[in-house]
């Protein structure tokens, strides 16, 4: 008798700790949430850097939800895979580290952010742009939820609607 393989829907369930952050120290682009100027839903795919129990963000000068972020703090961050297979999803506080500026302390966590995503091209992007002032974005979560594999969670499967 044939036994059926359900490999193909990985490991299910919320991440360990030290899953999560294995996930959140890859490429893997993050879309950030936060409300416009009108109270209305913005939302910018953008490299992040997992440090001291949070997110930082490095926007340029004029990016538009630098300062919606500045005006109300409430951020919401997906990070997950094309596949679906893992994703972390988080809500928290932005806090601003420093405002635009050149040189600060969002010039090592770019470099960073620069050779994670792009590789040995990581340095060919950032460096001929050190020049452009920069914000440093720091999101401290409140809450993060965490899943993995391809299934529904055990909340969805209930009978009694």
């Amino acid at each position: 008798m044939a036994t059926k393989d359900d490999s193909w829907r990985g490991k299910i369930g919320s991440m360990s700790a030290a899953e999560k952050l294995a996930f959140v120290a890859g490429p893997t682009l993050t879309r950030l949430g936060c409300l416009d100027e009108a109270g209305w839903p913005y939302v910018v795919p953008v490299w992040h850097e997992f440090q001291d129990g949070g997110y930082y963000f490095v926007p340029r000068a004029r990016a538009l939800w630098a300062k919606y972020l500045k005006a109300d703090p409430r951020a919401s961050l997906c990070i997950d895979e094309w596949d679906g297979m893992r994703k972390v999803l988080v809500k928290g506080r932005a806090e601003i580290a420093e405002e635009p500026n050149v040189g600060g302390k969002w010039v090592g966590i770019a470099r960073s952010m620069s050779l994670r995503y792009l590789g040995p091209h990581g340095p060919d992007y950032i460096e001929p742009t050190m020049g452009e002032p920069r914000w440093l974005i720091f999101v401290r979560p409140i809450e993060t939820r965490t899943w993995q594999g391809v299934d529904w969670p055990k909340r969805y499967k209930h009978k009694n609607w």
